[in-house]
């Protein structure tokens, strides 16, 4: 099993910009074959280290995460991510 964990920053934060965030990376629930779960989370602490939004989802291989990557599904919410953060951390691991 694969996991791909990413951690976004708004670029402004607010109830509008976070609604659409998270409303986009929701939106690739059962969108792609490949993605066997995922989990929207937002932060709560907000401190001064914090990220604001995480993402992690489940493949069942490597295979499976190359595909998502490239998904056309996928690239939209992408570009969204992009527009709207300023920064993103990502880690991968196998499990």
């Amino acid at each position: 099993m694969v996991k791909h964990i990413v951690l976004f920053k708004l670029s402004e934060k607010n109830s509008e910009n976070l609604e659409k965030a998270v409303s986009s990376l929701k939106s690739l629930e059962g969108s792609i074959e490949t993605l066997k779960s995922i989990e929207v989370g937002i932060d709560f602490k907000e401190s001064e280290k914090s990220y604001d939004i995480a993402l992690t989802t489940h493949f069942d291989n490597k295979e499976g995460l190359e595909t998502y990557s490239k998904h056309p599904n996928h690239l939209p919410v992408v570009e969204v991510m992009q527009a709207l953060c300023s920064q993103r951390v990502v880690v991968d691991y196998e499990y």
